[in-house]
């Protein structure tokens, strides 16, 4: 009997305990398309000369012109940045060999001074325009172009409310099956994901001078949200 008096209170208390099942982890995924609203470009100059002092010179006078074009079509200052520049010697390599077998050192032939900028474009109809012009005033490389939308939060708040509507869609149908209900809310974590119109290179040429303005599809962007989700299993209906 002293036994039975101390375990009734024991089953008592598991009788007042809600029962559960585990918990239960689920992935969710929103995504929102959207049509970007600006674009970058990376593009500049490439000049040779017989000395580096020659070459840079040249280089010099063809930026300053691609600079004032771009300002000249609304490209603000604060969207025009310097991303590179480089002065290398140009060398000429030879099969013949010195009088032990060996192969000459290469020998300077001239020089190349590169200098790039990254532009910022936030009038998209202009795009094709600025780009031409780009090409006319003597910009020789064009790298690429890449699109954007200058503020997506809204477009990731609506990916996240998606993505945990999947979440917990999913969560109450597996709930469901296995005779539980959704409890309590034990985590959450998220992944951005970015998918949009990928940067594709441009090369300039003297033919395109003077041409109409270069065609330029912008196409959608995606803003996606992957979220992982946790919830207690109640069974207690049980």
């Amino acid at each position: 009997m002293r036994a039975l008096c101390v375990l009734i209170p024991f089953a008592l208390i598991a009788s007042a305990l809600p029962a559960y099942a585990g918990t239960i982890s689920i992935e969710g995924r929103g995504e929102v398309r959207a049509a970007p609203d600006m674009a970058t470009i990376n593009s500049g100059v490439t000049t040779q000369g017989a000395t580096a002092r020659e070459a840079l010179d040249a280089n010099t006078a063809a930026m300053s012109e691609l600079i004032d074009a771009l300002k000249a079509a609304g490209i603000e200052a604060r969207d025009i940045q310097t991303s590179g520049f480089s002065v290398n010697p140009n060398y000429v390599y030879s099969d013949a060999r010195d009088d032990l077998g060996y192969s000459l050192p290469p020998k300077i032939n001239g020089y190349q001074v590169s200098n790039s900028v990254t532009v910022v474009v936030r009038d998209l109809e202009e795009l094709g325009s600025i780009l031409d012009q780009s090409v006319t005033v003597g910009a020789n490389t064009v790298n690429g172009v890449s699109f954007s939308v200058a503020d997506p939060s809204e477009l990731l708040d609506q990916a996240r409310k998606l993505a945990f509507a999947d979440a917990r869609g999913k969560a109450e149908l597996y709930a469901s099956i296995a005779d539980a209900t959704l409890g309590e809310l034990e985590s959450i974590s998220e992944r951005q994901d970015f998918n949009g119109p990928q940067p594709y290179p441009m090369y300039a040429r003297a033919e395109m001078s003077g041409a109409a303005p270069v065609p330029v599809e912008a196409g959608e962007m995606s803003f996606a949200i992957t979220v992982n989700v946790s919830w207690d299993l109640d069974n207690s209906a049980d």
